[in-house]
């Protein structure tokens, strides 16, 4: 073990937690493990624990961008990634062998670094919007990895919410934020129930737009200026009717093909990158 690793160590970890890292961990039946395991599987865990696991040292450094506090950091022995990791100033750290770091990472580009990580409250009040607003709502989706890939989209447009209505997924799987790239830390999210979240967005002044096949109006010929929440819902049944009553406008992307849906993550994609057409139109046709 070299003196290197031990002055980089104290550099970032708290002094009474360097003989945890003595000892490297050989085993998936350790405590610790066992433990990262649980709540990388379990929803009903992360949810008592207030805990959920963050893989890959880009996602860990967006997460405390985010604000949030790292509980335990697990790096592979092999790698040299000591040097590389944030500031973790009362976390504890382990070091795991390269078989055991293989058994907790779901993917092999993760750069020997896996954390604990404590959670916070995801509700509609911890959402500050501008007087614009573009939020994505999405109610009831299942799959983690729709949810994460429309978190990356959400990112890349600049999306300034995204609302998980009726969620059938936790924000904290792991697939969710594998999926995301990290997006599930640099975009603004909240958890609501559909009145919640109807209530929050009439307060709030947002214009409804439902994205449905029937009684609806092609999306680029719908104005998404001011402030505006694209509402999705499952591919297998859509949007609930609650949704489409309350709606201001129904839109639709034309099918041209011979199957009547697109992915819920391409087909928000496609509405929020209009939105974002339209607002610099607008920007530059009002200087």
């Amino acid at each position: 073990m070299s003196l290197r690793f031990f002055s980089l160590c104290r550099a970032i970890v708290k002094p009474s937690y360097i003989l945890l890292m003595q000892e490297i961990i050989t085993s998936t039946k350790n405590p610790g493990i066992k433990h990262l395991i649980r709540l990388q599987q379990k929803s009903a865990d992360r949810k008592e624990e207030g805990l959920f696991v963050v893989e890959g040292r880009r996602e860990l450094q967006h997460c405390l961008d985010a604000g949030y506090s790292i509980d335990t950091l697990f790096v592979n022995n092999a790698m040299d990634v000591i040097h590389d990791l944030p500031t973790i100033a009362g976390s504890r750290m382990f070091r795991v062998s390269p078989e055991v770091y293989e058994k907790i990472a779901y993917r092999g580009s993760t750069e020997g670094v896996t954390a604990i990580v404590k959670s916070r409250c995801n509700g509609l009040s911890t959402l500050t919007l501008p007087h614009d607003a573009l939020i994505v709502v999405l109610e009831g989706v299942e799959k983690p990895g729709n949810v994460g890939a429309v978190l990356r989209s959400a990112d890349a447009a600049g999306v300034d919410a995204v609302i998980i209505c009726d969620p059938l997924t936790d924000l904290y799987n792991p697939n969710l934020i594998r999926a995301s790239l990290g997006a599930s830390f640099t975009v603004p999210c909240a958890v609501a129930d559909t009145e919640e979240c109807i209530a929050f967005l009439r307060k709030n002044h947002v214009a409804i737009l439902t994205a449905q096949l029937q009684d609806s109006t092609l999306y680029y010929d719908t104005p998404m200026t001011s402030a505006t929440a694209i509402i999705m819902g499952t591919e297998a049944t859509g949007l609930t009717q609650r949704w489409r009553d309350v709606a201001d406008a129904h839109i639709r992307i034309p099918m041209c093909g011979q199957l009547d849906s697109l992915n819920v993550s391409v087909s928000a994609a496609i509405l929020m990158f209009e939105a974002v057409r339209q607002r610099q139109q607008h920007d530059l046709r009002n200087p």
